[in-house]
């Protein structure tokens, strides 16, 4: 209602709600494929009374990032006594703010490169204080051992935005913590350095097509795919952009036919260990895989929602059989697992893996392997 003055009154928290809305969306729906105006109608405003809070699409997605690492902060200010309280606290947060980790992973490469250095300095500050909490209570840790094990333990509790399975809230937060603590718990020195380096097997593609599926699932993953360009594209393999249709009708047929290689690959080089061998062996090879070909996984989680709708449907068809086989074996192994808890440790381990072989400076570990191997197995619940 308008004041004596005659103003127009706001309502309290409007600024809250249009981030809710716009975090809920971005996480759901991308970047790309959310308006100013779509986020305006959620929050039953007009997209011109949007503008007065955010200047536009990228100030609103850095904001709604600032709010999900000031979640984080607290989160971590209220572990600061040691591992068990920061697991726990780390664990309500990552219940309440699902979307963290796909608005960090999909979402924030898209901003300008000033705004990713922003962010990028909040959350590794926001480790540094982990690592010390966690040295605080064991001192023989090494400083960059305790950073992979903090590092693994926010990409586990990050999983989270990649499945909308929930259990009750008390026993999802319980599950979370004790895997965490498990995490935290791990001695990372002493393991052997990896027993083969890592070589992709791509090698010299053998024609034109599969140079540029090599290049398009690389530049996707780094830089999404409505950033990436056909000139781009073309000159990654050294050709004009325009030449990139002699191979593909259009850039989603590209993204299409890489997503495809990149799950043909997954289904070879993993499934199969998998199901013939058990899952020490599968987790081996995941890991491998993993090492070799980042950008496939990457592209994988990152760009499938960018798919026209039969494409998407077949990604989304392989990714849920491709769970299935990992929550079975799992259970295999640990009876006692229901399908829920299963379920919440395989996506922790996929996005610890997935995460650990892009860390720096964890990545250049040279025994990196055999640690994912053994984090792996700790939220798996099979740590030998």
């Amino acid at each position: 209602m308008p004041g004596e003055s005659g103003a127009v009154r706001r309502p309290p928290g409007r600024r809250a709600l249009i981030l809710d809305a716009a975090a809920g969306r971005f996480h759901r729906y991308g970047y790309h494929r959310t308006s100013m105006a779509e986020v305006a109608a959620e929050v039953g405003i007009t997209a011109p009374a949007l503008y007065r809070h955010f200047r536009g699409k990228p100030e609103l997605l850095r904001q709604v990032l600032l709010r999900e690492l000031a979640a984080l902060r607290a989160a971590v200010e209220a572990g600061a006594a040691g591992p068990g309280p920061l697991c726990a606290a780390l664990a309500v947060a990552a219940v309440e703010h699902r979307a963290l980790g796909t608005l960090w992973q999909r979402e924030a490469r898209l901003l300008p490169p000033a705004g990713r250095a922003s962010l990028r300095r909040e959350l590794r500050a926001q480790v540094r204080a982990m690592v010390a909490a966690l040295r605080c209570a064991r001192p023989e840790l090494a400083e960059p051992d305790a950073e992979l094990l903090c590092w693994s333990l926010l990409s586990a509790y990050g999983s989270l935005s990649y499945h909308t399975f929930a259990p009750p809230r008390r026993r999802f937060v319980q599950l979370l913590g004790g895997i965490g603590a498990d995490l935290l718990a791990v001695s990372p020195a002493g393991l052997p350095a990896d027993a083969r380096p890592v070589v992709a097997p791509d090698g010299l593609p053998e024609s034109r097509r599969e140079e540029l599926l090599v290049a398009a699932v690389r530049l996707f993953h780094e830089r999404g795919f409505d950033n990436v360009s056909t000139d781009r594209l073309g000159a990654a393999v050294g050709i004009a952009g325009p030449s990139v249709y002699k191979h593909f009708a259009t850039k989603a047929e590209l993204l299409a036919a890489a997503l495809v290689r990149s799950r043909e690959r997954l289904r070879l080089e993993v499934e199969g260990a998998l199901a013939a061998e058990g899952l020490e062996a599968g987790l081996r090879a995941y890991v491998d895989f993993a090492r070799r070909h980042s950008h496939y996984l990457g592209a994988m989680l990152s760009e499938t929602e960018r798919l026209a709708e039969p494409d998407r449907r077949a990604a989304m068809d392989f990714r849920r059989a491709f769970l299935r086989l990992w929550v079975g074996q799992l259970q295999q192994a640990r009876p006692g697992y229901d399908s829920a808890e299963a379920r919440v440790r395989v996506h922790a381990m996929f996005a610890l893996v997935n995460d650990g072989v892009r860390n720096r400076p964890g990545s250049r570990r040279p025994e990196l392997g055999e640690c994912l191997v053994l984090l792996g197995r700790t939220v798996l619940g099979v740590a030998q």
